[in-house]
Formats: structure tokens, C-alpha cells, sequence
């Protein structure tokens, strides 16, 4: 069957700076990118990469209210008048802007350059006949309406041509670069530095904080804006104080940039403490940085600079904000919001401190809602008309309703057997799935007798619990996983083996040689038994291969294969007929810590510590898509029921899903404190449950893309979720050597998702999460690794046994 398209690179869209009012260059069309698995490596543009409405890429400008001006609309917030550039600059900020605007009249851009003209106050004749052009794409500056030179702004005015995201990867070009290569990245005036388009241009990025205000004035500032914001209306303070955190690390970070050592250790001693608990592993990175030297190394920093950090603010308190900035004349403050942070303004009641506290934490803030109002198919895909043989034991009263079920029971919340398509499924042939072998119908027969033996689970009648325990791996267990039909489970180990134990009676074996297979009589009935060697029958089979401890594994949905993910940067397919490995698939060049196969096999998910998630088909050895848009390590992965979502979770404390067909990212999740490590979709694909380091596990609802509950109890990392079978039970396991059982009908029924809700982004989440807790399952010393419910809803779980 073919698998889905490889698509082309598409265009870079380069959107232009807030405070110029040029629009844009044309972009080129998209270069013809080679489909390679080295061309995967970090966040490249290649085969299907789709620029993910996310933090990094830049934002439009705000109008007055708040809202984003179309591009290339000449508006600015007002602010207090800047003061008069310093003579000594004018005459190389003059020439920098003479140069860009000769640029732009030699690419035959005459729009742009009319309107940067226009602002700068120039005339055509001096544009034409000043002599002192240098390259293209140089940084430019001026002192427009809404920056002050020299006050934090970037260069020593304002760039004029911004940098801008590049395919997610944070790589900066210019809008005049746009049009013609090569790509010139932005510098200080009179400087041109090539860059290499999937890497962050170190240089350009720092130069952003490259300021000439008076260091002294940065705590006063600071401290003015937070007895302002602590005097406020108790309505108003709680919103305005999501400002103190990005403000303190920019403010923070210039300090350090321009060699102000004393100044920058004695503001992050004075403020650090008034930061909320949960950035207080950030805020240990930013420690280390004492010197402009560390800057330019570390992973956070650049991503706190390339990526927008987003506030969502009622327009009231924002209006209350803007007012007093322009009352003090606090430029300071004023470029930092205007160039590193996305105000998301809504109109509406301010949110409370509970409703703020429940939606922020990662590391680039809250989420912007027209990230989550694109429309998902959630539903589940109509399931195949299957004919369901009658054996005598059926007939005799097995069977619940007396007559056959010509099909899969549909699993929704309430377990009932709709036989209808779903309105909210996608269309059958959205996605190219593989065809139903004979095998595989045999199988969707076995689960539909199993399913009528199901137990039918609720706050009543909770589901017995089977733990598998470890014991003496001194390997280091990494990675569990269990097949659907409960026969086989597999371990990943740190000591690179892969380890699949039968736990029926049913010992592994392998198939015969092919000197044995030419002596069978390939017509005889038992022709599937006769190809298997009895002599390699064993409970255990050992895997060897990777050359990195095992982070990920699981079994494909007919039991044929194994998907495992290795610190070595591969992905191997193992076949459970042979055991031995088919395939070493090469793309991501670090640490792999998730993958697994999509609930129709053939697809499979990865995702690694390049921060992008990759779409693999078994029969190709390139990715299909790459899911570019995370700010950290991709550390658990999952893919929808109907298989046209993936979600992925990361160590930047958020939560995506994103469509399988054309690469987009259609909702980001906010909330966590801590990295996400489990992921869970419920049973009827609406609902989606998430586990993260901080011991929380937070409910979504994925049509509105919003957060409908939060479960707490958990001491520590949520390391596993799963919905039982019918959907009724969510349960979750924990480093904290418990199993919890949450009422997942409860916590879903009677959901406020009106109107405004949904515009605002407003929740109420209950008080307590106790009255939804069923019950909790402590192990002697064991963390819980792994979850899986039985097809009768008996619940398995896994872990390794840890002496204290």
C-alpha cells in the first residue's frame, strides 16, 4: 500500500518586524531538499516539515488593543517619545538604512522600500546617490516611535529588519534576504555572517541584548514594576504578575550580555525569589550564566530568545499596563515586552490566580488560543464488517445479546456498541491505512469473543491489578511494553539488550530454517505450526543490537514485530518470527526516547532529544514527516485511535498533537511544571490524558483544546497512563511505587465548554480531585513503569523492583 506522500519543503514565511512597517519580500519558492535520513538531523527543513503555529515564530504586531495588525500594517502602540539618538550614531545608522533601502531598490522591491523611505524621512534622490552601500541583510536601525535608542532595544537602535524563525529551528533571515541567496544573517551594522540554515545564528541571536542604558537603573525598573503591579486590583495583579518572569530573565540576560557582571549577579540575588516555584529549574540554568562567554552555548538561553514568550491578559489589566509604562516613560520595560513577549488579549473578566496557575509553567508560557481553534476529526474511523462465527459455547448463553455481533463493539466513554459513523471521524481515506489481512481478522474475531466476556468497570467494580516486578535487573529497565492480546511483554534495558518474555504458557519460538521449510507440505491445515522450530522454544529471547541503553519500546498491533528506540539514535524493527533485526532506521543523530507503532500498524511515531518528533512507514527508511516545533527533548509520543493525530509530549512542559497528513501542529497543550512522560487518549479519541514530572495529571479536551480536569495525588513522576478498555477508568502509574484509579466518567461528564469558555480560555477546574480518586495501589519497592489493560479489563502493570 503506499504510504503517505513525502511532502516538499514549503516556503519559509517571513513575517515582518512589529515596529517596521515594510512588508515582506516574496519568498523563494521551496528549494528541492534531498530525502535522506541524515537530512532529519536537528531541526532541518526536510520532507514534511510544517511550520507549527508555535512559541518561536514571530508574532504579529499588536495594535492598540491588542489584537495582531495584518502584515505590513504601519500602526505602533503609542508610548512615551524617544529621546534623540546620540550624534555619534547617526552617521552609521544612516548608512546602514541608505544601504538596506539600495537593497531593496536592486531587488526591485519598490513597495518596501517607498515605505521605509517614507518612515526614515528620506528622500528617493538620496537613496539613489549615496555611495555607502554595503551587503544586503545588514542589521539597520532608527529611531522610530515606540523604541528607544540605546535603551535595550536591540543593536544600538531598533532592528529594523527583525530576525525571524525559520522552520521552527530559531535560524534567523531577513526579509530583503529573503529574495535573493545567500542567506545573510543579521549583525551589527556594517557586518555580514553567513549561517548554515538549521542552526540558531548564535550571534545574531545575542546581539539582540546588546544595549547602552544605564545598568544601574535595571533593579529600579524592575522594582517599579512590581510595587505597581503589587498595588494593583487584586483582579488585575494576578494577571500583570505573569510579567515578572519573563521581564526578570531578559532584564537578567542583557545585564550579562554587556559584560555588567556585578550588576546582573546582584539584580538575580534581589528578584530570583520572587519567581513562582515552578521556574526554579530554569532559574537554576540562568544562574550559571555569569558571562556573555556561557551565553553562547547554552540551549535554554537561545530558546528564551528566539521563541515569544506568551502572555494571555484581559484587555483591562493590559490597558492598565500600557498606561503606566507610558505615565513613567519606562522604555526599558516597554522594548522588552514589545520585542520577546506575545500578549494574547481576550476581552472578558481577568482570570484568576487558580486559572492562571493551572495553564502556565512551560517554557515559553501559556499557549496562544488561535493555536487550538483549527478543526480536529477525533473520532474514531468506521471499523470493518466482520462476520462473527458462532462456536457451541456461544449458543449456549456466552454470547449477552443471543445473536452474533457482525462487528467491533465501538468503544466510547459509555462502552455502548454503536454500529453509526462517527460525525466527528475523519474520512475513511484521509490517510492511507494498510489492508486487513486474513490474520488480522482472525484476530479482530478472537477480541470480539474477549469482549463479550469484559467486565463492565465503574466506581463499583474496580479491576484487578497483576503486577509484573523485575527482579535483580541490574541491567536498568528503560522501557516497557505489553502486546494487546496480553501474551508477550518486552523489556529495554541500559545494558542496550531487548529481552521478550512470553508470559502464557505458550513458549517463543522461531520459524525454521530454510532447508526445514522446503520438507513442509505447505497445503496441510496446520501449515502456521508445522513452520516453527520446537527446538528454539523458551520463555525468554534476548535482542542484541543497539549500542546505548533501550529508552522505548512496542510491539506492532499483529504481534509480528518489535519497534525499539536507543540512546545510539536508531530505531530498530524486530521481527518476533525470527527474532532477529529487519531494519535500523537513521534520522534522529541523538537519544531516542519514545516510539511506538500506530493502533494500525505500518505507521510508526518517534521522538528524541532533537526536539522534533518524526513519522515513519516500516517500508521506508526515511521519515515521512517531521514534527518540528518543540523547545526540549521529545520524551514520549502517541498516536490517536483513528491514527490521523499524533501527540507528543516534551521536556519544554507542553503537549502537542499534530495531524499525520499534512505535518501541522493543531493544538498545544499548557499546564505542567515539569516534563511530560505518559500520554493516554481515551478509548472514544475525544479526550486526551497527560502525566508530567510534577505528579500532576491533567484531563484535555481535544475538539476545544482545552483543559477539562486536573488529577492530583501523585508524589512524583507520572511515568504511565492508560484508559481501560470501555473508557470508564483512567488509571496512572507513578515513581512514587503506586497505582491510582481515577472515575474517568465522572471527571468528563457535565464539561462547561460555552462559548466563551472556549473564546476566553477561561476554566474552572473542581477544588479537589479526591472525589475522583477510586483507589490507590501501593508495591513494596517498585516504580511503576508500565500500564495495560487486558481485553477483559483486567489491569497489568510492570516496573522494576528498586531497594531502598
Amino acid at each position: 500500500m503506499a504510504a503517505l506522500p513525502e511532502e516538499p519543503a514549503e516556503a519559509v514565511t517571513v513575517k515582518p518586524d512589529p515596529d517596521a512597517g515594510a512588508p515582506p519580500a516574496p519568498p523563494p519558492p521551496p528549494p528541492a531538499l534531498p530525502q535522506s535520513p541524515a537530512a532529519a538531523a536537528g531541526a532541518t527543513a526536510a520532507a514534511g516539515v510544517a511550520a507549527a503555529p508555535s512559541a518561536p515564530s514571530a508574532a504579529a504586531p499588536l495594535a492598540e488593543g491588542g489584537e495582531p495588525l495584518a502584515a505590513g500594517a504601519d500602526a505602533k502602540p503609542p508610548v512615551a517619545p524617544s529621546p534623540a539618538p546620540p550624534a555619534s550614531q547617526l552617521p552609521t545608522d544612516r548608512q546602514t538604512l541608505l544601504a538596506v533601502l539600495q537593497f531593496l531598490r536592486r531587488s526591485n522591491l519598490r513597495e518596501s522600500e517607498e515605505i521605509l523611505r517614507r518612515e526614515a524621512r528620506l528622500l528617493a534622490d538620496e537613496v539613489a546617490a549615496d555611495p555607502g552601500s554595503s551587503a544586503p541583510g545588514v542589521q539597520a536601525s532608527h529611531g522610530g516611535e515606540g523604541q528607544e535608542p540605546g535603551g535595550g532595544a536591540p543593536g544600538s537602535g531598533d532592528v529594523l529588519l527583525s530576525s525571524v524563525t525559520f522552520g521552527q529551528s530559531g535560524a534567523t533571515i531577513s526579509p530583503g534576504a529573503a529574495a535573493a541567496p545567500p542567506a545573510v544573517a543579521l549583525g551589527p551594522p556594517g557586518k555580514v555572517g553567513v549561517f548554515v540554515e538549521d542552526q540558531p545564528d548564535v550571534s545574531a541571536v545575542l546581539s539582540a541584548y546588546n544595549q547602552q542604558g544605564d545598568p544601574a537603573l535595571y533593579e529600579e525598573y524592575y522594582s517599579g514594576l512590581k510595587h505597581f503591579i503589587e498595588c494593583a486590583l487584586d483582579c488585575h495583579r494576578a494577571e500583570l504578575s505573569q510579567l515578572f518572569y519573563p521581564l526578570f530573565v531578559h532584564m537578567y540576560l542583557e545585564l550579562v550580555y554587556n559584560g555588567h557582571e556585578n550588576e546582573a549577579k546582584s539584580f538575580f540575588e534581589k528578584f530570583h525569589g520572587d519567581q513562582e516555584c515552578y521556574y526554579q529549574d530554569d532559574l537554576r540554568v540562568l544562574s550559571s550564566l555569569t558571562k556573555k562567554e556561557h551565553m553562547r552555548g547554552n540551549e535554554t538561553m537561545l530558546d528564551f530568545r528566539t521563541s515569544k514568550f506568551v502572555l494571555r491578559i484581559s484587555r483591562d489589566s493590559y490597558q492598565l499596563l500600557k498606561r503606566h509604562l507610558q505615565e513613567k516613560q519606562n522604555n526599558q520595560i516597554w522594548n522588552i515586552v514589545q520585542e520577546h513577549l506575545y500578549i494574547d488579549i481576550f476581552d472578558g473578566m481577568p482570570r484568576s490566580k487558580q486559572q492562571i496557575d493551572a495553564m502556565v509553567g512551560s517554557l515559553a508560557g501559556e499557549a496562544k488560543r488561535e493555536a487550538n481553534k483549527a478543526k480536529v476529526f477525533f473520532g474514531l474511523l468506521k471499523e470493518p464488517e466482520i462476520e462473527l462465527p458462532l462456536d457451541d459455547e456461544d449458543e449456549e448463553g456466552e454470547n449477552e445479546e443471543g445473536k452474533p455481533k457482525k462487528k467491533k463493539p465501538k468503544k466510547d466513554s459509555m462502552g455502548s456498541k454503536s454500529k453509526k459513523q462517527d460525525p466527528n471521524a475523519p474520512p475513511q481515506t484521509r490517510i492511507p491505512l494498510p489492508e486487513l489481512k486474513d490474520s488480522d481478522k482472525l484476530d479482530k474475531i478472537m477480541n470480539m469473543k474477549e469482549a463479550t466476556k469484559r467486565v463492565r468497570l465503574g466506581p463499583d467494580c474496580l479491576p484487578s491489578i497483576c503486577f509484573y516486578t523485575f527482579l535483580n535487573a541490574y541491567q536498568g529497565l528503560t522501557a516497557v511494553d505489553i502486546t494487546d492480546d496480553s501474551s508477550m511483554i518486552v523489556g529495554g534495558f541500559a545494558d542496550s539488550t531487548v529481552r521478550v518474555w512470553s508470559v502464557t504458557p505458550k513458549k517463543l519460538r522461531s520459524v525454521k530454517s530454510a532447508a526445514d521449510l522446503s520438507l513442509i507440505d505447505k497445503e496441510s491445515d496446520d501449515v502456521l505450526e508445522r513452520i516453527m522450530d520446537e527446538r528454539t522454544a523458551s520463555e525468554l529471547k534476548i535482542l542484541y543490537g543497539h549500542s546505548g541503553p533501550v529508552y522505548g519500546t512496542s510491539f506492532s498491533p499483529d504481534r509480528n514485530y518489535l519497534l525499539s528506540s536507543s540512546e545510539d539514535g536508531t530505531i530498530r524493527l524486530w521481527s518476533l518470527l525470527t527474532f532477529s533485526c529487519l531494519v535500523g532506521y537513521k534520522g534522529h543523530n541523538y537519544p531516542i526516547w519514545d516510539t511506538q507503532f500506530s493502533p494500525y500498524g505500518y505507521y510508526f511515531i518517534s521522538g528524541g532529544h532533537d526536539r522534533v518528533a518524526r513519522l515513519w512507514a516500516t517500508d521506508h527508511y526515511q521519515p515521512l514527516r517531521i514534527f518540528a516545533g518543540h523547545l526540549a527533548d521529545v520524551t514520549s509520543t502517541r498516536f490517536h485511535p483513528n491514527s490521523n493525530y499524533v501527540a507528543t509530549g516534551s521536556a519544554d512542559r507542553t503537549v502537542r498533537l499534530w495531524d499525520v497528513l499534512n505535518g501541522n501542529c493543531v493544538r498545544i497543550f499548557t499546564g505542567h511544571k515539569g516534563p511530560v512522560h505518559s500520554l493516554a487518549f481515551s478509548p472514544n479519541g475525544r479526550f486526551l490524558a497527560t502525566g508530567a514530572t510534577d505528579g500532576r495529571v491533567l484531563l484535555w479536551d481535544i475538539g476545544h483544546g482545552l483543559m477539562v480536569g486536573e488529577l492530583k495525588g501523585h508524589t512524583d513522576t507520572v511515568y504511565t497512563l492508560r484508559f481501560s478498555r470501555d473508557g470508564e477508568i483512567l488509571a496512572s502509574g507513578s515513581m512514587d511505587n503506586t497505582v491510582k484509579l481515577w472515575d474517568a466518567v465522572k471527571a468528563f461528564e457535565d464539561l462547561e465548554t460555552d462559548d466563551f469558555t472556549t473564546a476566553t480560555g477561561h476554566i474552572n477546574l473542581p477544588e479537589s480531585s479526591q472525589d475522583l480518586l477510586l483507589g490507590t495501589y501501593m508495591s513494596k519497592s517498585t516504580p511503576v513503569t508500565h500500564l495495560h489493560f487486558t481485553r477483559r479489563n483486567l489491569l497489568l502493570a510492570a516496573g522494576a523492583y528498586s531497594p531502598q
